[in-house]
């Protein structure tokens, strides 16, 4: 969909291609003349143009110079009864992006609107790709973990993924929560287009209004030309507002009204700019207390409560520990061309004891330290760094009190567990032993797993 303005002074033809274009799922107005197309450029801003050459008054050549000089960003297709070579060079040199020569096919006009858009729309993508972030998983499949709290969280994400609702996902610093803004976009009707993330904490607020509607030529100090904004460069797409909770409250009103009415204007700018976004939010605080105390906006915090995901922290779905843990494995790994393959028994035990404050962040940078450090296929203890971990620090203090032969039972006890998946009648078979000494030696060696309720 696009934001279009036909200027077109026989009335006739012009409500045909209002008619058709609005067919075509486009925003269209029409006027009959330069004047009034001035006075809607003058407040809006719009995608793209559609000009007779010959109008009364003010000539379409005229006209074409005033929009560009008004935004350079606006596309502009010029139509003409008149055509010849000086006709159409004069256009394209004043800023036209394309010339159409009357009586034109419908069909042909279209497809110029559809390129002319697609330029328009790559121009987009390339500023976007600068600063999208890279290497994320989307696909619900591939997300890690085998918890039912996270298969909980991906049965959401496929409910609310094919509707247009707005999402608030709420979690803790480090839990997942632009992956599963990304997973909710990539499996929407609005995968083809683009998924713009920003961070609300990680600029001053003054930048974040420019970073979010753009600004124009001298709005402030340092802006030498237009920028467009992410909101812009996320139409037809989704916008991801990371840690909104972070957001003034003076730009939360602003961010509303495009919420509620789909326009906002640039900084420094005084046209009204349309655009169809999905909105995705996402906050690590407690964002009804914010409303409580005054430092966020109920009517918003309603507004992006639409469908609310709520992300477990990692010490109340350990059992995805362990798949996070081989997957950042075999990631770094290759990043790091090392041939670490595996994590000890021993050392999966003590990362399953640890809470993980800062949740799949921090696993994956200890995994990343650790095989950095690796001098083996195999991740030891020795080669873990968790920061202020009592319960860990005296579970590697008690292997270095261990003998090399209680060391090794603890491995075997350990890895006949993982292999029966933590059932200990299953793993004493395994090794042909009673259920009596398999609880005594788990006991003796300190192991535990979060689904054993006398661990909880």
């Amino acid at each position: 969909m696009a934001y279009i303005l036909v200027v077109e002074d026989d009335i006739e033809l012009g409500q045909v291609l209002l008619r058709q274009l609005r067919e075509k799922g486009h925003d269209v107005e029409l006027v009959g003349d330069a004047e009034a197309a001035i006075a809607r450029t003058n407040r809006y801003i719009y995608d793209l143009i559609l000009t007779d050459l010959k109008l009364p008054g003010m000539d379409g050549i005229e006209l074409l110079k005033r929009i560009k000089a008004l935004n350079t960003t606006t596309i502009v297709i010029v139509m003409t009864g008149y055509a010849s070579v000086d006709t159409a060079v004069i256009a394209m040199k004043t800023g036209a992006q394309d010339f159409i020569q009357k009586p034109f096919g419908f069909d042909d006009l279209i497809r110029k609107i559809d390129d002319a858009l697609a330029i328009r729309r790559l121009k987009n993508e390339v500023d976007y790709l600068r600063h999208r972030q890279t290497d994320i998983i989307y696909r619900t499949s591939d997300i890690i973990g085998v918890s039912k709290e996270l298969k909980h969280v991906l049965n959401m994400v496929t409910k609310v993924a094919g509707s247009d609702s707005t999402v608030l996902i709420t979690g803790e610093t480090g839990v997942g929560k632009g992956l599963i803004a990304g997973a909710i976009h990539h499996n929407s009707p609005r995968s083809e287009n683009n998924f713009v993330q920003v961070n609300c904490a990680a600029l001053p607020q003054n930048l974040l209004e420019s970073e979010l509607f753009g600004h124009e030529k001298g709005a402030f100090t340092g802006a030498v030309k237009v920028r467009i904004g992410r909101f812009e460069q996320a139409n037809m797409g989704t916008i991801f507002l990371d840690e909104i909770g972070d957001m003034d409250l003076s730009l939360q009103a602003k961010v509303l009204r495009v919420l509620e009415d789909r326009e906002f204007e640039r900084l420094g700018g005084n046209r009204t700019i349309k655009v169809n976004v999905r909105v995705i939010a996402a906050t690590n605080k407690d964002i009804v207390s914010l409303v409580k105390d005054g430092s966020f906006r109920e009517d918003l915090y309603y507004r992006i409560n639409v469908f609310n995901i709520h992300i477990p922290p990692i010490r109340v779905r350990k059992d995805d520990i362990g798949p996070l843990v081989h997957y950042f494995i075999k990631k770094y790994s290759i990043e790091f061309n090392k041939p670490v393959s595996d994590i000890s028994p021993v050392a999966l035990n003590i990362m399953m004891r640890y809470d993980w404050p800062g949740n799949v962040r921090e696993i994956r940078n200890c995994i990343e330290r650790a095989v950095l450090l690796a001098e083996s296929d195999t991740i030891t203890p020795a080669e873990l760094s968790i920061v202020n971990a009592n319960q860990v620090d005296d579970d590697i203090d008690q292997e270095s009190s261990l003998s090399s032969l209680e060391l090794k039972e603890k491995e075997m006890i350990l890895d006949a567990l993982e292999k029966s998946d933590w059932i200990q009648k299953d793993a004493a078979a395994m090794l042909g032993i009673s259920k009596r000494v398999i609880h005594y030696k788990i006991k003796k060696y300190g192991i535990t797993h979060p689904r054993w309720i006398k661990n909880r």
